[in-house]
């Protein structure tokens, strides 16, 4: 929001406060300024000049030579350029001395032998903004109205004297979307009173009431409250007057003409947007207005020119027959204002700003109205706006208004009214008010205050419509009391050491350990495609799919119920890159229903931690070319890394999970203090099907539950004293059934080495036609130890035959011949 210190000032006294001690003054009470800009660039000297007299200049075909009277006692000869520079005009014109931006300084010259005693300027050379300008004196010399006296500073004349306030505001802040809005916060923090305009003066009243000629029909109900309009007769179109044209350009609106114009300053007076109907085109010549929904298939030319298909939902303003526009966003072209208009159907209303978003967001139409009924407009300034166009109206273009307005309200919104305690605000603040500093602070705010002592009842006018709960009411008392009159206060009450939750502390040493173990952390979308997951089911049973209200495609049309696919299609999109070699994992939410319909309730989110590898094993170094490929072994170990870094014993049993290869797959457990087991997840390698579908090589994956993962770790850290004797090693290769599972031998390993046996590991796994098809061979390495002694060859040997002798009794092991 741009505000001009010239226009404020015709609002509040500033007097004694200069544009950039307000802009501080604001910027201290919550509405942030961003800069304060000076709209005179270096222009000093130049006056208003009549051209009394044009000729050709002797010497030159695109010259003139023009008198010129400043006011002075002689006529001054200035050689122009211009092409319209004509006899009888008002000019601005720089004298002899003058500056201008960028430096220029006017001196006596000659110019082809004929004497310049000045120069007549063109907006852009006094520092006007071209694309603020009228574009009929974008070209060429600024021709000034008729009626400027001789003389005048042409400084003052064209508002350039003046300083521009950029005001910030917070999407709270809507009431400051007006001058008037502007001018009451800088009142309060001020405080000074705001004078009001006087929305009657000027107006030409004839004929009847406007009620007997305009009927109004509001069918939209919900997004429509509030209609009303005037019909203006006898307008005639021109130039607005120029002290109007330099606020709005100061404001940062390109003047039109004086109907536009007029509509434009009103709203950015009062913050309620008008639009103005030739009456002439309407049906009925402006004798009916209907609110309604644009109906199937109805279309609109609007404004602009573009031919627009409306949807049902879009506010239409119609005549009864046609629509003619789109309510809060933009006229529609048949009804135009036109240099030829006479007749003036003026509208003023309260559109629903979801209803307007929704609209202007669809067709890509954003201006200052729909920005302002977003946010939506004051309610008590519809009639006021109105009232106060139409006086300029007749004042400026000649207007001759019906008697009164014509009007639909269905909704008429009372102010609101909070209870506040003193003791509340001082609690809050840290402050020491009393109650007549807060009735001080709401008095110069502009809200009533009801209430004895200490409760108060305090009622914010409608333009506040941020003041809904004690909280706002104190905020506003800090503002203008001032932030740094707050006391600073030490916080009292007990404190503690800030540290990171288990959940944060683990999910920190994941991400170091996987990263540390050679994978990258991905972050994926959590939308995908419906039915996208299906092929690799999931951790957790979730019936049903949470879907987007508005998917902004297809592929991103529901929320995820497993991370895998997303790894997957990361991997698809570096594979198509040349990038074969990967491995990534993300730490993510999935998202669960039981609903299979339109949800009821709000859906699960579960975090899981999962994992992906496919290509080749990383060199062992430079010169390493032929690398073999990863194996389910190199994720299980990159995962049991992970396991062990937190703490975590676990243990893994074949199965067959969606998605995944039933042979190379299994559930991993975490195995409890008391020896049962929390299924943690799934690992393996994903099924020859789906990687055929993706176009996958090899690819291996493990998806753990996050939460499960997290409550079997034990975070800390466990000490173990160097051995000071040596160690016994032994091998052991068994024969035992295909089915057998490794870890159940590990298992009774462990169980039957006694306290001897320190460490026990499979180092080789072998099936061939010399053991049978339904046997294999399973190598075990085994570590014996005492921590006070050296062991004797006896007592290794007896707890290695323990071994031995309970894995045949347990799952009837042979030695391997």
């Amino acid at each position: 929001m741009y505000v001009s210190y010239k226009w404020l000032e015709q609002y509040v006294d500033l007097n004694g406060v200069s544009a950039k001690e307000l802009a501080e003054k604001l910027t201290r009470g919550g509405v942030e300024v961003d800069g304060v800009e000076t709209r005179n660039l270096g222009v000093v000297k130049v006056v208003v000049g009549h051209v009394v007299a044009k000729e050709k200049h002797p010497d030159a075909d695109k010259l003139n030579v023009c008198k010129v009277d400043v006011g002075q006692e002689e006529h001054l000869q200035i050689v122009c350029g211009a092409p319209n520079v004509a006899a009888g005009q008002k000019v601005p014109v720089a004298l002899v001395g003058a500056s201008l931006p960028g430096g220029l300084s006017i001196k006596r010259a000659k110019l082809r032998g004929v004497e310049s005693m000045g120069m007549i300027c063109s907006a852009k050379e006094l520092g006007l903004n071209d694309k603020l300008l009228p574009k009929e004196i974008q070209e060429g010399i600024l021709v000034l109205p008729e009626g400027t006296d001789v003389g005048t500073d042409a400084v003052a004349l064209l508002g350039i004297d003046d300083e521009v306030l950029d005001l910030d505001l917070t999407p709270n802040r809507s009431d400051c979307l007006s001058m008037i809005g502007v001018a009451y916060e800088v009142g309060a923090l001020l405080g000074r009173e705001v004078a009001l305009p006087d929305v009657d003066e000027g107006v030409v009243v004839t004929g009847g009431p406007t009620s007997d000629l305009v009927r109004i029909e509001i069918e939209a109900q919900d997004d429509c409250p509030h209609y009303a309009a005037r019909l203006i007769e006898g307008v005639t179109i021109g130039p607005s007057p120029l002290w109007m044209q330099n606020r709005l350009m100061a404001a940062g609106v390109r003047p039109i003409n004086n109907v536009v114009d007029i509509t434009n300053y009103v709203m950015l007076e009062y913050g309620q947007p008008l639009h103005a109907f030739d009456a002439d085109t309407l049906a009925g010549n402006g004798s009916r207005v209907v609110v309604r929904h644009a109906r199937a298939g109805e279309r609109m030319t609007t404004l602009d020119g573009q031919d627009r298909a409306l949807e049902p939902h879009m506010l239409l303003i119609t005549d009864g027959e046609r629509g003619i526009a789109l309510a809060g966003v933009m006229g529609g072209a048949d009804s135009e204002v036109t240099p030829g208009t006479t007749r003036i159907l003026l509208e003023s209303a309260r559109f629903a700003g979801r209803s307007v978003r929704r609209t202007s967001r669809e067709l890509g139409l954003r201006s200052e109205a729909s920005l302002r009924f977003e946010k939506e407009v004051n309610p008590e300034a519809v009639i006021p706006a109105l009232n106060r166009a139409t006086a300029l109206l007749c004042k400026y273009a000649g207007g001759r208004a019906a008697q009164g307005h014509a009007e639909a309200l269905l909704d008429a919104p009372a102010p609101r009214t909070v209870p506040l305690t003193v003791e509340r605000v001082n609690e809050l603040l840290g402050t020491s008010l009393t109650a007549s500093d807060v009735r001080g602070v709401f008095a110069r705010l502009g809200f009533a205050v009801a209430g004895s002592g200490d409760a108060l009842e305090v009622t914010a006018p409608l333009r506040r419509a941020d003041m809904v709960r004690d909280v706002d009411l104190i905020e506003e008392i800090a503002r203008l009391y001032g932030y740094d009159n707050i006391p600073t206060t030490l916080v009292r009450g007990a404190t503690t050491p800030g540290a990171l939750t288990k959940a944060q502390r683990v999910a920190r040493e994941t991400r170091r350990t996987l990263t540390g173990a050679g994978l990258h952390e991905a972050v994926t979308y959590s939308l995908t495609a419906e039915g996208r997951a299906d092929a690799l089911g999931g951790l957790f049973a979730s019936p049903g799919r949470i879907r987007l209200a508005m998917p902004m495609s297809e592929d991103r049309s529901v929320l995820r119920t497993s991370v895998l696919p997303h790894l997957l299609e990361a991997v698809v999109h570096n594979r198509n890159r040349n990038v074969d070699d990967v491995a990534l994992f993300e730490l993510g939410s999935v998202f669960l229903t039981e609903e299979t319909g339109a949800l009821t309730s709000l859906p699960v989110e579960r975090r899981t931690l999962a994992a992906v590898v496919t290509g080749a094993k990383s060199a062992a170094n430079w010169s390493d070319n032929g690398r073999a490929k990863v194996d389910f072994y190199d994720l299980k170990g990159r995962l049991e890394k992970l396991t062990t870094h937190l703490g975590i014993d676990t243990a893994y049993v074949a199965s067959a999970p969606t998605g995944f290869h039933p042979g190379r797959s299994a559930d991993v457990f975490a195995v409890v203090a008391d020896g049962s087991r929390v299924k943690l997840g799934r690992i393996g390698q994903i099924h020859p099907a789906v990687q055929a579908e993706w176009e996958l090589d090899d690819t291996y994956a493990f998806e753990l539950d996050f939460e499960a993962l997290v409550e079997a770790s034990v975070l800390r850290a466990n000490y173990e004293p160097l051995p000071r004797y040596p160690a016994a090693s032994r091998d052991i290769a068994v024969v035992v059934d295909r089915g057998v599972p490794a870890g159940d031998l590990v298992a009774t390993v462990r169980e039957a080495g006694g306290a001897y046996l320190e460490s026990v590991r499979v180092f080789d796994v072998y099936t061939g036609e010399r053991l049978g098809a339904d046997k294999k061979s399973v190598a075990l390495a085994l570590v014996y130890r005492h921590g006070e002694r050296t062991l004797t060859d006896e007592e290794v040997t007896g707890a290695h035959d323990a071994v031995t002798a309970a894995l045949a009794s347990k799952h009837g092991a042979e030695l391997r011949k």
